[in-house]
């Protein structure tokens, strides 16, 4: 069986970080996206077409011609033309029953194993805001009565999540779908009128969903996945350095005296960490990282080739790769009135509904020694942080109009 992901998209949600890669490339416990959503089609498909389009080279890079056993095929999608045009791309290969699913978001195996037994189906989940999503009308035996978008009235809590399993035909439905006020062929469009001609069914899922809209999404990823992290030590840990709970420690890392690592955690290879340092729970640190004396971080990604300087305080961020955080930096991550971080998106504030949110810093960031970072700002790649600067809005580079 074949699985189609689509990962063409520029993704200006999660820039900063999708300034420099494409989303399906932006980690999670140490490891691209796009690989924790690979394996779980692991033994269930024989192909996976990837339509790629945005920064291609780089995804086609990282993955290769196969991944775990599957074979993997690449096509492109050379305009933007909506989910329903980048799933129309992978027609020349489809040569029977597929799934199709947005390829930044992570399915459980449990669910697409129920999803592939039907014909025509979809993926759906209870949500408690239904008013922002596309939600299914259902009949007595789950099939899909209409798909209303953002419906203002209510109509049912079941959204769709953008996994469907189709049959060739789909895409005779495809082409003849009138374009969006868009000027985008919309998947959901060409669902809703499928499901007026055969029995179309919404799984409602017992397994996970998550969705990455945001850059801050992948702290939540995180969290959520590092419940399954095994303890491990391939690297040198001193005396008077403490591991509690289940650590990960790659090759060639050293692990100073002092340091104090609780799990879940998981540390890259040749790294050294410490000394005197705090790692606390849901933390990853990339290869080649520095973590210097009395460095504290919380529930945060750090990508590869990072230095932490000394006595700086991360908290529920992200900090790209070949970032140079100065020694005394500070990233605030709780507001005073304890209301939920709120972070700009194309000059609109958004609520990231955390309540605890750092910052987003891209790659090649310098800050200088004693910066203050505000909760829920970001940073564009290769910025220079003054020393003593306080970071109380977005700082945007001279790339800045791809936002």
């Amino acid at each position: 069986m074949q699985a189609v992901l689509l990962v063409a998209g520029r993704s200006t949600r999660t820039v900063p970080l999708t300034l420099t890669r494409p989303k399906p490339l932006l980690p999670i416990m140490n490891r691209p996206l796009i690989h924790h959503s690979l394996d779980q089609l692991v033994d269930l498909f024989e192909e996976v077409i990837l339509i790629t389009g945005y920064r291609r080279e780089m995804i086609e890079a990282k993955l290769g011609g196969q991944y775990r056993g599957m074979r993997l095929t690449y096509q492109e999608q050379k305009q933007q033309l909506g989910t329903g045009h980048a799933a129309l791309q992978a027609k020349p290969h489809i040569r029977d029953k597929f799934v199709v699913m947005n390829g930044d978001d992570l399915f459980a195996r449990v669910d697409l194993q129920r999803l592939i037994r039907y014909d025509y189906a979809a993926l759906a989940k209870q949500v408690d805001n239904p008013a922002l999503y596309g939600v299914f009308k259902l009949d007595d035996e789950n099939r899909i009565v209409s798909l209303v978008e953002k419906p203002q009235k209510f109509i049912g809590d079941l959204a769709n999540i953008g996994c469907y399993v189709l049959q060739p035909d789909f895409f005779d439905e495809l082409e003849n779908t009138p374009r969006s006020e868009r000027g985008e062929i919309e998947i959901t469009s060409a669902v809703n009128s499928m499901a007026q001609k055969r029995a179309f069914h919404a799984l409602s899922i017992e397994g996970f969903w998550l969705p990455t809209g945001f850059a801050w999404d992948l702290l939540n990823h995180q969290e959520f996945l590092m419940r399954d992290v095994q303890p491990r030590c391939e690297g040198l840990v001193e005396d008077g350095a403490v591991l509690k709970n289940a650590v990960s420690v790659g090759r060639g890392t050293v692990i100073k005296s002092g340091a104090y690592i609780e799990g879940p955690v998981i540390i890259g290879e040749d790294c050294v960490i410490g000394p005197n340092c705090h790692l606390r729970p849901c933390t990853s640190i990339g290869d080649n990282s520095m973590i210097g004396q009395g460095v504290e971080i919380k529930n945060s990604i750090i990508l590869p080739n990072a230095h932490i300087q000394h006595l700086s305080y991360i908290g529920d961020s992200i900090i790209g790769e070949n970032c140079s955080i100065g020694a005394g930096t500070i990233i605030a991550n709780r507001r005073f009135d304890c209301e939920k971080i709120k972070s700009a998106i194309k000059g609109v504030l958004v609520d990231t509904r955390r309540e605890k949110m750092g910052a987003i810093i891209a790659d090649g960031v310098q800050t200088g020694v004693h910066t203050l970072i505000y909760p829920g700002r970001k940073i564009w790649p290769g910025v220079r942080v003054l020393p003593g600067m306080v970071v109380d809005r977005d700082i945007l580079s001279d790339k800045s109009e791809d936002e």
